[in-house]
């Protein structure tokens, strides 16, 4: 069950880098980024951290050089994790199910997705201490606080069996 949860908290996890990865990459939208995630959770695109810490056009080209530093970090795994979920399609094409195999494939995916997540996090790091001045990193950490009270409010109602799934779409 950890094992599960663990995989399935670094699939999420990696899925927020890759997102926020993009996100900073392609820069602000036409709408600002407003539906993609980066910084911990719904929105949290670079549109969305400028508007709510009020980055500065040179705070956000800070964060464009340090992403666009780190990537050559983040790429090798990136591409592993993509030759990881390649294996794992052809390990199940045609119905094919081959237990060990899967676990294999399922635990180096795991240790990809931890590897970015320590990646995406030292990264947010960086641009916390080095782009972000006093009274931001006070908005971040209450941006922070309310995600995590989002989580935990999410869990509770998932305890309490009163989140229900969404309806089916047609």
């Amino acid at each position: 069950m950890k094992t599960k949860l663990l995989v399935i908290a670094s699939v999420l996890a990696l899925m927020v880098c890759g997102t926020a990865m993009l996100a900073f990459a392609q820069g602000p939208g036409p709408e600002g980024m407003a539906g993609h995630h980066g910084m911990g959770g719904p929105g949290h695109g670079m549109g969305f951290m400028a508007r709510e810490l009020n980055l500065t056009d040179p705070q956000k080209e800070q964060v464009k050089t340090i992403m666009k530093a780190n990537h050559a970090n983040m790429k090798p795994v990136m591409q592993q994790l993509e030759q990881n979920r390649q294996a794992l399609l052809a390990a199940t094409a045609n119905g094919a199910y081959d237990p060990a195999k899967i676990q294999l494939l399922a635990n180096q995916k795991a240790q990809l997705a931890a590897a970015m997540t320590v990646q995406h996090e030292a990264l947010q790091h960086q641009i916390y201490t080095q782009v972000l001045t006093p009274e931001q990193q006070a908005k971040a950490e209450q941006l922070r606080t309310q995600e995590i009270n989002r989580i935990t409010e999410h869990l509770q109602k998932m305890a309490n069996g009163t989140d229900a799934p969404p309806p089916p779409t047609e």
